[in-house]
């Protein structure tokens, strides 16, 4: 709770105001974001899927696994394991020698997908890692088995190009030369197709937008009045980026008794809640090109809207 105060404090003392999109999560962001993630307009996850169901045999091929020698798959924020239970199922079948080690924060979520994997892929062999990402691949770094390390979902894109570049240098410290890095990013393309998967003729990314007012009312005291805020997602495609703010529409002032404070918002002004930002080849390779990685292959979805860029480490 005091790391969630000090933030919104800092960002919304900040100019131009911003808030960490980490914070959409609570339960009800959570069942928003289930809901986002099965809308026609949210191709993302369709188009990675998309990638597991049908390239299945290609992904094998690309990450260069030999079912005579034993490999760690390692999985960063797991998740329901959706995509990635396409993989397993194909590698479990085929009798590849491996552990899966999926690795969130969220210990509920961890212990939901063991007890469905025990379910749908009885044969396979899981041992999963509550906590950070590279506390985890830390402790596993010592073992020196060959490890393939999943980052789904263009995660990645949310973070800027320079952060991009030292998550991905990290990764290359807490891994051995040959290991690989599977990397799912959405590519650039035309605003019509990105446009409304940030901005649901439904509403309900305004409403996933939004609920971060809300959770800030419920935990932290706070009177902001949520008719007088409105989701603006932005999308310029020559930058590849796309931002959600949450806009007042009025001039107002919000009290937040948590932090003691009161805050001023002028008609229009906008707090900056996320980017998600979109991929080509230049860009990977610009990202890539002060880490320990070189670009192996990439395998696009068949409708070209996304990337699984193979990445080996050197």
């Amino acid at each position: 709770m005091n790391t969630f105060k000090k933030e919104v404090q800092q960002g919304l003392e900040a100019n131009p105001k911003t808030l960490p999109s980490k914070y959409f999560y609570d339960k009800k962001g959570d069942a928003l974001f289930v809901e986002i993630m099965n809308m026609a307009e949210y191709y993302l996850t369709r188009s990675e899927l998309d990638i597991f169901k049908n390239k299945t045999e290609e992904l094998i091929q690309a990450l260069d696994l030999n079912k005579g020698s034993y490999f760690e798959l390692i999985e960063l924020g797991a998740g329901d394991g959706t995509k990635t239970k396409e993989l397993l199922k194909k590698l479990v079948h085929e009798n590849y020698n491996f552990d899966y080690f999926p690795i969130d924060i969220s210990a509920n979520a961890l212990a939901l997908l063991e007890q469905d994997l025990k379910t749908e892929i009885a044969d396979l062999s899981v041992k999963t890692q509550q906590g950070d990402y590279f506390e985890v691949l830390d402790t596993l770094k010592a073992n020196k088995n060959p490890k393939i390390i999943l980052f789904l979902g263009s995660n990645i894109g949310n973070l800027t190009d320079e952060l991009a570049t030292k998550f991905i240098y990290k990764l290359g410290t807490n891994l051995n030369p040959g290991d690989k890095l599977l990397l799912g990013v959405d590519l650039i393309k035309a605003k019509e197709i990105v446009g409304p998967a940030y901005n649901d003729s439904k509403g309900i990314t305004a409403a996933f937008n939004i609920n971060l007012l809300e959770r800030i009312n419920k935990q932290l005291e706070a009177n902001f009045n949520l008719n007088q805020f409105e989701h603006q997602p932005e999308y310029n495609e020559d930058e590849g980026i796309a931002k959600s703010f949450i806009t007042s529409t009025t001039k107002q002032t919000v009290e937040i008794k948590a932090i003691g404070k009161s805050f001023q918002f002028k008609a229009g002004e906008k707090i900056h809640t996320e980017i998600s930002r979109k991929y080509n080849d230049k860009l990977i390779q610009k990202i890539i090109a002060d880490t320990d990685f070189s670009l192996a292959r990439k395998i696009m979805d068949s409708k070209a809207y996304f990337a699984d860029y193979i990445l080996n480490r050197t």
